[in-house]
């Protein structure tokens, strides 16, 4: 993948704030051999499965590899510096989810490892493919250096994150390089997706190379065929559709690929039923008259869910009181569950993020880039054969985007109330508004963050890569999104965080990262100055306990100072501007900040937010 930097932006007239960085073009892939370095053989896998960015943070223990990527490899994969491994992690995190390809990230030996586990993690639990290769001090204990190299080995390094990680290997020789990599890749890359580690000791890597390492041939297949479900049991939820009255097909990761975005559209389009989106990926435009996300009424007459390749079944579908932790099912009694994707296959053993077990009615094992077309084919000719069922559907459609329109309407409404707009700090229903009204002429992208879910209310979501995902935990979204800014650098489109403040305070040295290497981004800080999140439970505590509300804040708020967000970003190389909290006040400094991020600049605007947006719910 041949890629150029483009000039930064000025930070007076215009003249460039640095000095563009080139990404040179991947070279031949030269079978490493006599009078190299074991650590160019790594090289050669990297350039043979054509990977264009390694994430990294330097460390000794990979400086073997390091010089041959450098010299060897011409500087290919381009070796992005990150000023942490969670962030390096992060970063090919938001790549893998914005471009459906996996990313190199390096990380330094057992510490690095350690740094980067929960950024692991978070992808295991995303699903995304992320290549991380690590290294161990030499278990030749001849050749380790006094200290250093001692507390950097550990016993089965892998072992560390081997409960969320897919896969892990750490080759004894540099013969068992090659097959190693290529297992771990083709690992990676079935579905469902996730994590590797490959683990390369450092003696190793700094051997001389005394002969050619075999590579697998060009004609290998890297990665096995997509799993495809039983035709029979895709008959039989074929049939469960068109007999319902008010289906409603549930996505969560069928958006991974725009395959199956498309075909999401075109099986919606033919059964008209609700589609609910539960944004691990963007599964189904937010602008089609079927989509009724976010409307919570819609579960009480439903009598069949399809499940698209989603996971968390129990949240969108019960109604929790947070407080007791109480649940109560939405669905009404004889709602069919059917579950479409994959199944158990995720399951680790350690990891409870595969939620709890529904009473489906009918399961199917199989990829739904195959399987919803494949059940789209079933339902047309089902529905072809009766005209009552086709005129029963057609109506169903046009209640659906009855709905669908009305809420449109309230929410943008809420957004530009003048009652609400006069409100400061900012709701975030106006802040997505205001937000809305500078960028819809744009060809953006929602890199993380939905501001509480109002920019996918407001925004006219209408293709398939203008949302890579919701936001996860917190310390995720600066790295995730400056992935998903590299990913759509070269395409001219208009990349936008909506940041909150207490994930950019866990890694705020990530703003730098954006201006070394050329990613021109626009932030809008969701600012609340608080972990609210958390605040929000201590008040349920202490409403519960009959405690004293007015002291939830205690260890929650960011004030006292006040984090001078503009301020930071301007000395990481950005343009800043702010605090704001009037929203006759964003427009125009969204329009200031716009024109620095099309001149290459990455842009900071500062906004302050309420913390209960009471108003717009």
């Amino acid at each position: 993948m041949a890629t150029t930097m483009r000039t930064s932006a000025a930070k007076r007239g215009k003249k460039p704030f640095r000095k563009p960085i080139p990404v040179p073009k991947k070279p031949r892939v030269k079978r490493a051999g006599a009078g190299g370095f074991n650590s160019d053989v790594i090289v050669d896998m990297m350039h043979m499965y054509d990977f264009p960015f390694a994430a990294i943070n330097p460390g000794a223990s990979y400086r073997g590899l390091h010089d041959s990527v450098v010299n060897y490899g011409g500087n290919y994969p381009y070796m992005m510096l990150c000023t942490h491994e969670e962030t390096a992690v992060q970063i090919a995190h938001g790549y893998a989810r914005a471009t459906g390809k996996p990313m190199i990230a390096i990380v330094h030996n057992l510490v690095g490892l350690l740094h980067s586990n929960m950024a692991i993690y978070y992808a295991y639990i995303d699903r995304a493919p992320i290549f991380i290769v690590g290294a161990t001090g030499p278990l030749n204990e001849t050749k380790r250096r006094p200290k250093i190299d001692w507390i950097h080995t550990a016993n089965g390094q892998g072992a560390a994150i081997r409960e969320y990680v897919k896969f892990d290997a750490q080759p004894a020789t540099v013969d068992g390089v090659p097959e190693a990599f290529a297992r771990a890749y083709s690992v990676m890359m079935t579905n469902p997706q996730g994590p590797i580690y490959m683990c390369y000791d450092a003696w190793l890597q700094e051997e001389k190379l005394d002969r050619k390492i075999p590579l697998p041939p060009d004609s290998a297949v890297k990665v096995p065929s997509k799993m495809s479900p039983d035709p029979e049991q895709i008959e039989q939820a074929a049939a469960l559709l068109v007999k319902a009255k008010n289906p409603i097909l549930l996505a969560e990761y069928a958006g991974r690929t725009e395959q199956g975005y498309d075909a999401l559209v075109k099986l919606a389009d033919v059964v008209q039923a609700a589609v609910y989106d539960l944004d691990a990926r963007c599964n189904f435009p937010g602008v089609h008259p079927l989509n009724l996300s976010m409307i919570d009424e819609i579960w009480t007459k439903t009598d069949l869910i399809v499940g698209l390749d989603v996971e968390d079944w129990e949240r969108p579908t019960s109604r929790l009181v947070s407080t007791t932790r109480e649940l109560k099912r939405k669905t009404p009694p004889g709602c069919k569950f059917v579950d479409i994707g994959f199944g158990e296959l995720k399951i680790s053993g350690w990891s409870l993020d595969y939620q709890r077990l529904m009473p489906f009615d009918l399961r199917i094992i199989g990829d739904t880039d195959l399987a919803i077309p494949m059940l789209t084919a079933a339902c047309r000719r089902l529905i072809n054969r009766s005209a009552a069922v086709k005129k029963r559907i057609k109506a169903r459609g046009a209640q659906i985007a009855k709905l669908h329109n009305s809420k449109r309407n309230q929410w943008r409404q809420a957004g530009s109330d003048p009652k609400a707009r006069a409100m400061s700090p900012i709701p975030h229903a106006v802040l997505a508004n205001e937000i809305w009204q500078v960028i819809k002429g744009e060809d953006w992208v929602l890199a993380a963050g939905a501001l509480d879910d109002w920019a996918r209310r407001i925004w006219d979501f209408d293709t398939h890569y203008r949302h890579p995902g919701k936001s996860l935990g917190t310390s995720t979204q600066i790295g995730l999104s400056l992935g998903a800014a590299l990913a759509h650098r070269d395409k001219g489109r208009l990349v936008i965080d909506i940041q909150p403040d207490g994930d950019l305070m866990y890694d705020a040295g990530a703003l730098w990262i954006a201006a070394k290497h050329n990613l021109p981004m626009l932030v809008v800080m969701y600012n609340n100055r608080a972990y609210y999140n958390d605040w929000e439970h201590q008040i349920r505590m202490a409403q519960l306990r009959k405690t004293d509300v007015d002291k939830a804040y205690v260890g929650m708020d960011l004030c006292d100072p006040d984090p001078d967000f503009a301020g930071l970003a301007r000395a990481m190389g950005w343009y800043g501007e702010g605090p704001i909290d009037r929203a006759e006040d964003v427009q125009p400094a969204l329009r200031r900040a716009i024109a620095r991020v099309k001149a290459g600049q990455p842009a900071l605007i500062d906004t302050i937010t309420v913390r209960r947006d009471s108003f717009s719910k």
